[in-house]
């Protein structure tokens, strides 16, 4: 067939559809997205002011465009939260592809939130001697395609380079992560799962020091990350082929039976497989992103190799995206399946609070005890998503806003205390730390308390929102072992701080950098936030149990 008659024959079966064309125009409603759309936004300025910007200019132009996006989101998020979209006017946008109600709202904040903080902690100059050229340096490398120690990388560094890329591409890992606990099908939830990711495989390999070590790292992460993306997609295709849909909702209504169109092979064995292996599938995805047993081996190599900002970052905002999509798919697709779900998610939790606390006593670095310490509370936290009712959401919501902000912190510390070779993150270098810097290593003392759940700290609240929980939704032994579990790992956190304040410093022990003002602010909002949530917690309890009803 001739190119024209080709033409002729599309004209003639679009003008046959009349109108109702076979592929209608999608319908975007833009406001209720806007804060993904702002950020989004906000990374493609960076990319072009990467692109335009002299390089003398292009640190303070990427700083600004980055928090004032940022911000921007954040307002949106509070502005849609005013308007009753995480209660009454909750439901779903951009072709049923993304929910706003309250769980997604309340997590899209505290990832914002997060990312503030974090942007500030990467802006840092002041910590790494400067250049030869006197310009002040940061935690990466001066040029991320150099190889390490090779004369480029050396040339890179002579002339004051910076890989100021950095802020683009945490503000596309953001932008991920604030699609994917709002997904409201599996395919876009895939998406939005590698937009967040592929960013965080580059960002770890960018480390200015150690960069064998950080690129190792990076290398280790992007292939068992691809592993589990790949579990993720095959689980998604098996729940298509069992359900006949993506959606959340249309899955949830085929395994309740009240689907308009019952799949071919509704009742029958093979439909049961398809059911129970994808749901597998989807949760090794998701259980490697929140780091529990057995998923877990990443954790400790990734967090030691990657830059500390990012590696604050990750534990951070990573976890509070991931456990977000993992309560959609459970209380939104597969309530009905909780009888078989629920029984592995005992299992999980029960080896990832185990495995972390007992495993974080042998550490001897700073960044490895608290990977392991990140392992342990994905345990806890996944005994709040067991609870399977509103007060077990309420709960998770309040954990992660409350954990988030801690790590943040503690990581933040770590970069200050530094020796001739950088970061001095093994445990012998931090003895009588307090006699050197006491207000340094009291602060630290205040993060680690909070992961301990000692009482009057945001960990103690949050421990008690989610074991209460499961104890009302009938896993009391899960609490017990939780509470046992919480009683190793306050072990490993007092030791650190009996280490600080009660061993005699080393003469040639390191010291703790002045931060400047960037720095200063990451580690006094998590101080800030460790404090009112552990004194007055009633307020943020209250919004997370208003934020806790997902739409379906």
């Amino acid at each position: 067939m001739t190119a024209p008659a080709t033409a002729a024959a599309v004209h003639t079966l679009w003008t046959a559809a009349g109108d109702n064309p076979a592929i209608p125009a999608p319908h975007i409603e833009y406001g209720q997205l806007s804060p993904m759309l702002v950020v989004l936004g906000a990374a493609v300025a960076g990319i072009l002011a990467e692109a335009f910007l002299p390089r003398r200019a292009r640190y303070t132009g990427q700083v600004a465009i980055a928090l004032l996006g940022l911000a921007g989101a954040f307002a949106a998020v509070v502005a849609l939260a005013a308007s009753g979209y995480a209660t009454t006017r909750a439901g779903l946008a951009a072709m049923g592809a993304v929910a706003v109600d309250g769980p997604a709202l309340f997590l899209q904040g505290v990832i914002l939130l997060v990312a503030v903080v974090a942007v500030l902690s990467f802006a840092e100059r002041r910590l790494e001697p400067r250049g030869a050229d006197g310009a002040p340096v940061d935690a990466f490398a001066p040029q991320g395609s150099a190889v390490p120690g090779s004369d480029q990388e050396k040339a890179a560094a002579r002339a004051g380079f910076a890989t100021t890329e950095v802020f683009p591409l945490t503000l596309f890992a953001v932008a991920g992560m604030l699609l994917f606990p709002a997904a409201s099908d599996l395919l876009t939830m895939f998406v939005a799962l590698e937009v967040f990711s592929l960013p965080l495989y580059l960002l770890c390999a960018l480390a200015r020091r150690r960069r064998l070590l950080s690129q190792e790292a990076a290398v280790k992460y992007f292939l068992l990350g691809a592993f589990a993306s790949a579990f993720f997609l095959f689980g998604t295709a098996l729940l298509y082929g069992y359900a006949g849909t993506v959606s959340l909702g249309g899955i949830a209504d085929v395994v309740s039976g009240k689907a308009p169109v019952t799949p071919a092979l509704s009742g029958t064995t093979g439909n049961d497989a398809l059911l129970l292996i994808g749901l597998a599938m989807l949760a090794v995805g998701l259980l490697f992103k929140v780091g529990a047993v057995p998923f877990h081996a990443w954790t400790p190599d990734v967090y030691q190799g990657a830059p500390t900002p990012v590696t604050g970052f990750m534990a951070a905002a990573t976890k509070v995206a991931a456990f977000g999509a993992l309560l959609r798919l459970l209380y939104v697709a597969l309530p009905g399946m909780r009888w078989d779900w629920r029984p592995v998610m005992w299992g999980v939790a029960i080896l990832t609070m185990v495995a972390g606390a007992v495993l974080a006593v042998t550490q001897t670095d700073v960044k490895r005890l608290l990977a392991y310490s990140s392992i342990a509370h994905a345990g806890f936290i996944l005994t709040g998503v067991i609870a399977t009712d509103r007060a077990g959401v309420s709960s998770v919501l309040f954990y992660l806003a409350a954990y988030s902000f801690v790590t943040l912190g503690a990581f933040a510390v770590v970069t200050l205390v530094r020796d001739a070779g950088g970061e001095a993150t093994h445990l012998s270098r931090w003895a009588g730390l307090g006699r050197r810097s006491p207000l340094v290593a009291a602060v630290f003392a205040l993060f680690l308390l909070a992961f301990a759940g000692i009482p009057l700290t945001s960990g103690f609240t949050g421990k008690f929102a989610v074991f209460q929980a499961a104890a009302s939704g009938g896993a009391v032994p899960l609490v017990v072992v939780g509470v046992l579990s919480s009683a190793v790992a306050a072990f490993f956190y007092i030791r650190v701080i009996v280490l600080m304040f009660f061993s005699d410093p080393k003469a040639d022990g390191p010291s703790v950098a002045v931060p400047s003002p960037l720095t200063a602010t990451a580690i006094g909002l998590g101080v800030l936030v460790t404090v009112v949530l552990g004194l007055l917690p009633q307020y943020f309890l209250d919004l997370a149990d208003k934020a806790s009803v997902f739409v379906r």
